[in-house]
C-alpha cells in the first residue's frame, strides 16, 4: 500500500514543502530511502524501525520504499523521522491516513518512540500557514516555537504513540495556545547591563548613544582596563525594543540555528553576539556545504561586538565588508545559494598598540613605530570606512575610579534614542527596508542631508585635512543627521557636522 505525507525541509532561512511517499510491498525485507537524503536521513531508517516496535506497533517485514520529493532537492537532518514512520504506519494500514494530507509533520525520534525537539521549526511554521496546510504536528518541545504563527493549528506531542491516537482521533485533541506573554515583545526577562554603572565617560557614553539612534557602526581604542567592553555590552539596553516583525525574523534565524529547541517561542530582545577573535570566515559570516547562518546573522536587528579587534585575522574580517555595506550575505556553493539577512550594529573595541599603552599618560609604551604600523595594518581601510564612530575611550581618573555617583541610567537614555527614531521613521516614510539614518542610501542623503554654503565649505575642508574618502563623508552626513534629530532640530547645522567629523579623527594610531 502507498501512504503519502507532508514534512518540510530549510533551505537557508526559508523552508520548502517536501513529500515523503512510502511504499509497503511484497519482496525481500529492505528499506531504500531515494531523493537525496543525508547520511541522518539515511540512518533513519533504523531509529524508526526501533521506535515503532518499542511503541508497540508491528514493523512490516517486507520491502519498503521511502521517496522524499521533489526529488533534486538536497534533504538533510533527523527531522524527517515522525514523516516516515507515520507513512509507514499508514501503508501498513495500522493508523487512518484519511488526515495525512491535511497536516505537516516534524520530529526526531529516539529508540524508544520519543520525539526530540529539531531546528527550523519557526520558518517551516510560517511557510506551511501560507502554503495552506491546516496542521503542524511537532514535538512538544518545539510547540511554542511554531505556535507563534497564528494562521496554522499546532500539536505538540512527546511520543510516537500518541501522534498515532491523535491521527485516528483528531476530535479528542485541541491546538496549543500560547499565552499573551511568551508573544509579547515587550515582557522579557533576560538582564540586560544598566549604562548607570559606568563611572566617568562621557565622550564614550555620547558616541554610545548616537550609534544607537541612528544605527551606526562604533569603534572604541583605548588603553587596557578603560572600560571598552563594559561600554560595548551597555548598547542593547539603549536601543528600542524589537517590533513584533523584528521579533518573528530574528527568531527565524535563531531557529534555524538551533538555539530556539529549549528557548521558548519567540527572541524578545535584540541580539548580542561576541564571538572570539580565533573565529574563522565561515563561522563569521556563515556559510558550510549546507550554508547555515553565522554570527554576523545571528546578530541581526542587534549588536556584533568584536573585542579586540586587531586580534582576529585579517582575511576574516573583509569578509564584513559587504555585509555592512547591504545588510545581507550571499553565500553561494555548488548545490545552492542562500541569503542570510545581517542588518546588524558592528562594535568593536581594540587597544591603540601591542603593548597597549601607546598615548596613555601614565603608562608609558614600548612599542616601536614598526610594531604599531604593523599592528594597524590588520585592519584595512576599506574596513575603516565602513565604521562610522571612532571614539578614543581614556583611563578613568583615581577620583572618577572612587566616586559614588552612578551616571545616567540606560532607560533614560533609551527613550531619547526611541524619540530619535520615530523622527527618523517619519522622515523616510513608508520605505522598506529603512528604519534608521545608517541605512540611508545616497538618494536619501541627497533628499535629507542638504547643507548651505558655508556647511558644505565645512565639510570640504575636514575632508581635504583629514585625507576622507567618498564613503567616509557619507558616513559623516549620516551621523550628522543622527545627532540632529537627538537634538530635535530639522535639518543638519555646522555644529553637528563638527560633532560627527571628530569621529573620524582616528585614522591609522601608530
Amino acid at each position: 500500500m502507498l501512504a503519502r505525507i507532508w514534512s518540510a525541509s530549510i533551505v537557508g532561512i526559508n523552508a520548502v514543502k517536501v513529500g515523503v511517499e512510502v511504499d509497503v510491498s511484497g519482496g525481500l525485507p529492505k528499506i531504500v530511502v531515494v531523493g537525496l537524503p543525508d547520511t541522518a536521513i539515511q540512518e533513519s531508517r533504523e531509529r524508526v524501525k526501533a521506535a515503532l516496535k518499542n511503541s508497540g506497533f508491528t514493523f512490516p517485514v517486507r520491502k519498503i520504499i521511502i521517496n522524499l520529493t521533489p526529488a533534486d532537492l538536497r534533504k538533510e537532518g533527523p527531522s524527517f523521522d515522525l514523516s516516515i514512520a507515520i507513512g509507514i504506519l499508514a501503508a501498513s494500514e495500522q493508523i487512518d491516513p484519511e488526515l495525512l494530507g491535511d497536516y505537516l509533520f516534524l520530529g526526531e525520534l529516539s529508540l524508544d518512540g520519543s520525539l526530540r525537539p529539531i531546528s527550523g521549526v519557526l520558518p517551516i511554521a510560517a511557510a506551511a500557514a501560507n502554503l495552506g496546510i491546516s496542521g503542524l504536528v511537532v514535538p512538544a518541545d518545539n510547540a511554542n516555537e511554531a505556535a507563534v504563527v497564528k494562521e496554522i493549528s499546532v500539536y505538540g506531542f512527546r511520543h510516537l504513540e500518541e501522534v498515532a491516537k491523535f491521527l485516528n482521533q483528531p476530535e479528542k485533541y485541541q491546538p496549543v495556545e500560547l499565552s499573551e506573554s511568551l508573544t509579547n515583545v515587550e515582557e522579557s526577562n533576560f538582564y540586560i547591563p544598566d549604562l548607570k554603572d559606568v563611572k566617568g565617560q562621557a565622550h564614550p557614553r555620547r558616541a554610545l548613544e548616537i550609534a544607537a539612534a541612528g544605527g551606526h557602526n562604533l569603534i572604541f581604542v583605548g588603553p587596557p582596563g578603560s572600560g571598552k567592553t563594559m561600554l560595548a555590552r551597555r548598547l542593547p539596553g539603549i536601543l528600542p525594543p524589537l517590533t513584533f516583525e523584528e521579533a518573528l525574523e530574528v527568531s527565524q534565524i535563531h531557529s534555524v540555528a538551533g538555539l530556539l529547541k529549549y528557548q521558548g517561542s519567540l527572541v524578545k530582545t535584540r541580539p548580542f553576539r561576541s564571538p572570539h577573535h580565533s573565529a574563522s570566515g565561515p563561522s563569521l559570516v556563515g556559510g558550510g556545504s549546507y550554508p547555515q547562518p553565522g554570527e554576523i546573522s545571528l546578530a541581526h536587528r542587534g549588536v556584533l561586538f568584536l573585542d579586540e579587534l586587531t586580534e582576529f585575522k585579517r582575511n576574516v574580517l573583509e569578509h564584513l565588508r559587504q555585509p555592512l555595506e547591504d545588510g545581507y550575505v550571499s553565500i553561494t556553493r555548488t548545490r545552492q545559494s542562500v541569503v542570510f539577512p545581517s542588518q546588524f550594529t558592528l562594535v568593536a573595541s581594540t587597544n591603540p598598540c601591542p603593548c597597549g599603552y601607546f598615548g596613555d599618560p601614565i603608562q608609558n609604551c614600548s612599542c616601536s613605530t614598526r610594531q604599531r604600523e604593523q599592528y594597524w595594518a590588520k585592519l584595512s581601510g576599506p574596513l575603516m570606512d565602513r565604521i562610522d564612530l571612532h571614539v578614543v575611550v581614556s583611563r578613568l581618573k583615581p577620583e572618577e575610579m572612587t566616586r559614588q555617583q552612578t551616571g545616567e541610567e540606560s532607560a533614560k537614555i533609551r527613550d531619547r534614542v526611541k524619540e530619535a527614531r520615530a523622527k527618523a521613521s517619519f522622515r523616510f516614510g513608508n520605505e522598506s527596508g529603512i528604519s534608521c539614518n545608517a541605512q540611508m542610501q545616497s538618494h536619501h542623503l541627497r533628499r535629507f542631508c542638504q547643507l548651505d554654503d558655508s556647511n558644505r565649505n565645512f565639510l570640504e575642508n575636514a575632508i581635504r585635512k583629514l585625507g576622507l574618502s567618498a564613503r567616509a563623508m557619507d558616513r559623516i552626513l549620516k551621523v550628522s543627521l543622527t545627532i540632529a534629530d537627538l537634538a530635535g532640530e530639522e535639518g543638519i547645522k555646522i555644529n553637528h557636522l563638527a560633532e560627527a567629523i571628530q569621529y573620524r579623527s582616528i585614522d591609522r594610531l601608530n
